[in-house]
């Protein structure tokens, strides 16, 4: 048999590592097409809390949502609700009835869930905000077409389809099962929120990740200053190099940096009508945004 040319042999190469290139992409797609829930989820709630996952049927709307309920003495009205996977929330109110005061957070991989009969929620009806997994989003309630205090809760595949089985804290809680379920989510995580350090008045209008923590840049409407903080998300409570900045466009940059265990800032700047540069950094990890937010 004659020696293969060489042009033959690369091009086999080539093809080869193609079709394996390929072969991935293509699976990729088909399970976006499909809509999977890629995205880890944790309970809604505060770190060690148990309540009851109740995926109830036939009868309940939408088929697949869970209903989380009292366990055992513990009420749930009043708990704290938190983002069970990072992305951005978009706050809702239909009134008396529905979802009531409701929370839609979009995930990075095209999937949503939802979280509804809210008593409180952290942004007006029409705000939306930037969440990690663990920011606490509002508190349980029984506003809109609710008979009893409870959460509402949904995962949506990037289609809009119900997943009839969600999965949070590594349990699957499947159509006609009802599971107590103990929440891992914000464990040891930071005691102070932005809107606590920053103060009455302040919510958050941006935020970025940063390896060890977040930084975030918040407003008030009623005296037209912005503030920035930046928090931790790991060793939280132990000192380490931190820092939050923020400059109105033509004026001077304020910097608070130090060793800090919990949060850096608050920085606080009167910026009406005027764009802001704003950010942080955790360690080596920073965040430096372009001037933005002119409103």
């Amino acid at each position: 048999m004659p020696p293969t040319p060489t042009w033959s042999k690369t091009l086999t190469a080539l093809s080869l590592a193609l079709a394996a290139t390929l072969v991935p992409l293509a699976a990729s797609a088909q399970t976006s097409s499909a809509g999977v829930l890629a995205v880890s989820h944790k309970s809604p709630f505060n770190c060690g809390k148990t309540f009851y996952a109740n995926n109830w049927t036939p009868g309940h709307n939408p088929s697949g949502s869970i209903d989380w309920q009292n366990y055992g003495s513990d009420a749930i009205n009043g708990e704290t609700v938190r983002a069970t996977a990072a992305g951005t929330a978009t706050f809702h109110d239909a009134g008396s009835t529905s979802y009531g005061k409701w929370i839609e957070i979009s995930h990075s991989d095209g999937t949503r869930t939802r979280y509804a009969h809210l008593a409180t929620m952290v942004r007006a009806a029409g705000g939306s905000m930037t969440v990690g997994q663990g920011t606490a989003i509002g508190t349980v309630g029984s506003t809109g077409g609710s008979t009893a205090p409870h959460l509402h809760y949904e995962q949506r595949t990037s289609g809009g389809a119900m997943d009839t089985s969600p999965t949070v804290d590594g349990v699957t809680v499947s159509l006609g099962q009802k599971k107590a379920i103990t929440s891992s989510n914000n464990c040891g995580g930071n005691p102070y929120t932005p809107e606590e350090v920053c103060g009455s008045g302040y919510s958050v209008i941006d935020s970025a990740g940063l390896t060890g923590g977040r930084t975030y840049l918040l407003y008030n409407s009623g005296n037209g200053y912005n503030c920035v903080v930046t928090m931790k998300t790991s060793n939280v409570g132990t000192p380490s190099s931190m820092s939050a900045f923020l400059e109105p466009q033509g004026a001077s940059r304020t910097t608070d940096s130090g060793s800090y265990g919990y949060y850096a800032g608050p920085v606080k700047r009167s910026a009406p009508g005027t764009c802001v540069r704003w950010g942080g950094s955790v360690g080596s990890s920073s965040y430096t945004s372009p001037f933005e937010h002119c409103d």
